[in-house]
């Protein structure tokens, strides 16, 4: 299972995230052999590509000081100082994950419920009947795409809680893709749109990633919020 190999290869950054409780994983490195020296490199390499990863660590946060003792037991073979075996313990990983994440995932999707119903009540936003939200800032005067256009926009969509996730206007350039070819929230909103316009548009899970989620940042179930500019349908690629 991916994760739990990502979370065994997070012990060896997190034996130097300790605090002054123990002492530094530094002064320990004495890199007299080759043989020193290749298993120091190996820590770093390995630590510095897994550094994040204890971050996103479903439910609460990581207990660094119980994975640096599981990791030293399991590493050593101190297998009468373990308080489970490797295979109870790859086991019980598996199914940890496996409800913290169902977990999140419906906690998220309350959450954004719940947004959303307070949302559209608020002056301005207009619900469709797909339960899309949207805020009209700018109306523009150009055509509207069809499903099957290309157009090219800037956006910035973040997370409920404001976090951005992907910014075309950080970027300094503008986005092209076609309308059918994006989560159906937008292909929705984007239909929506004259060219020219601006719109606010809040995007309940079902019409973005839904249960799986998409990258690190957007978790299962989560609802965006985009501030979206059409810019112009590219005329080029129209049928």
């Amino acid at each position: 299972m991916k994760k739990v190999s990502v979370l065994v290869a997070t012990a060896i950054v997190a034996m130097g995230m300790v605090t002054t409780s123990c002492e530094s994983q530094s002064s320990k490195a004495t890199l007299k052999t080759a043989a020193d020296s290749v298993s120091y490199a190996i820590g770093i390499s390995t630590g510095a590509g897994y550094k994040e990863n204890l971050k996103t660590l479903p439910g609460e946060p990581a207990n660094v000081d119980d994975l640096i003792a599981g990791f030293i037991q399991g590493i050593k073979g101190e297998t009468s100082a373990m308080k489970m075996t490797p295979d109870e313990a790859q086991a019980y990983v598996q199914e940890y994950f496996m409800m913290a994440t169902a977990r999140d995932a419906q906690n998220n999707k309350t959450e954004g419920e719940e947004f959303l119903a307070n949302n559209k009540s608020k002056k301005g936003v207009i619900t469709t009947e797909s339960g899309l939200q949207y805020e009209v800032i700018t109306e523009g005067t150009g055509e509207r795409p069809s499903e099957t256009d290309k157009v090219k926009v800037h956006y910035k969509g973040t997370l409920l809680d404001g976090t951005v996730f992907d910014s075309s206007l950080d970027r300094g350039e503008p986005a092209e893709f076609p309308v059918n070819a994006v989560i159906k929230g937008w292909t929705e909103a984007l239909q929506l749109m004259p060219v020219g316009s601006k719109y606010v548009v809040w995007i309940p899970a079902d019409l973005a990633y839904g249960e799986r989620g998409a990258g690190q940042d957007i978790k299962p179930n989560s609802a965006l919020v985009f501030e979206i500019e059409l810019l112009g349908i590219d005329k080029d690629d129209k049928k």
